[in-house]
């Protein structure tokens, strides 16, 4: 199983967009800084995520969610969670 995943930074407010087959394990280093794109904008919380049973799937939906259509996907998706953050 792969996932893709948004994470919101809690000292930007900004998304990250990834991919990986372990999600606990990919967001534990997020968290501890050992993701260069994300060391600086912790902490993150995980506020989506999708499964996926192939790796390619996965790693294009990730490609779609960084597109403007997919990041207007995403906040339509996740609305009341944004107003509620």
């Amino acid at each position: 199983m792969y996932y893709v995943y948004v994470l919101l930074s809690e000292t930007d407010g900004l998304f990250y967009t990834g991919a990986a087959s372990d999600l606990k394990q990919r967001i534990h280093k997020h968290n501890e800084g050992q993701v260069p794109s994300t060391k600086d904008r912790r902490p993150l919380k995980l506020i989506y995520y999708e499964a996926c049973l192939s790796k390619s799937d996965a790693y294009r939906r990730e490609k779609y969610l960084k597109t403007g259509m997919g990041k207007r996907y995403l906040r339509n998706r996740l609305k009341d969670t944004l107003e509620k953050l």
